[in-house]
């Protein structure tokens, strides 16, 4: 049997597209699958001076909803007048410590970034990179008054976030040239680190087209 023939024939065409549709509905799922399997796994062996509760397949998930219920009522417990000041005396016994103090302080402004209401990345916007070729980036404001480092007025920093990994570039611009995104920074988020290749639905793409329109009009 001629081997080209064989790849290049009708047939073999058809499996291998059915075979890389199933790849793509099967990947996901698998890959999910497998990081909650790692997690229960991760919480088993460190949490394993815990005795047995009720089975082991059965004790992380256990675990985990105790410490979601526990995260969830120190939540409640934050915004209660007694809880405050408590809390307030523990940061300030915290920025005491020398290497804590960096460590502690970095992984909180990076929780409040995302989370909370003191959410940084929650302005999209388009960053003009070369006017000539109409060449953008999309980013996300965070912070709005640079005064405290520069005596320059009208800068702002964008956040700019690379495709396919956790990590991103700050730029220090000048506000005329960022035309804000008129979408959810969720959405945004998504479309940039999947390197584009997320389905932008119609809503965003009117939004965009509008922004675009109040740009041109404004110039």
């Amino acid at each position: 049997m001629d081997i080209k023939k064989l790849f290049s024939s009708h047939g073999f065409k058809n499996f291998i597209g059915h075979f890389v549709e199933g790849l793509l509905i099967i990947a996901p799922l698998a890959i999910t699958v497998l990081v909650i399997v790692k997690i229960m796994e991760f919480l088993s062996s460190t949490l394993g001076f815990i005795p047995r509760i009720v089975h082991p397949l059965l004790d992380p998930f256990i675990i985990l909803a105790a410490c979601i219920v526990l995260i969830y009522l120190i939540g409640r417990l934050s915004s209660s007048i007694l809880f405050t000041p408590m809390y307030s005396r523990f940061e300030k016994d915290i920025e005491k410590v020398p290497l804590v103090r960096q460590l502690y302080s970095s992984v909180k402004d990076l929780m409040n970034a995302f989370m909370g209401s003191k959410k940084k990345f929650n302005h999209p916007v388009f960053v003009m990179i070369d006017k000539i070729n109409n060449i953008r980036q999309i980013g996300f404001i965070t912070q709005e008054d640079l005064t405290g480092i520069t005596a320059e007025s009208g800068l702002i920093a964008v956040y700019l976030p690379f495709s396919y990994g956790l990590n991103g570039k700050l730029l220090i611009v000048h506000r005329d040239n960022v035309i804000p995104i008129n979408a959810s920074s969720s959405e945004m988020m998504r479309f940039v680190v999947s390197g584009g290749v997320t389905t932008v639905d119609d809503e965003f793409k009117v939004k965009v087209k509008r922004a675009e329109g109040n740009e041109k009009a404004e110039n």
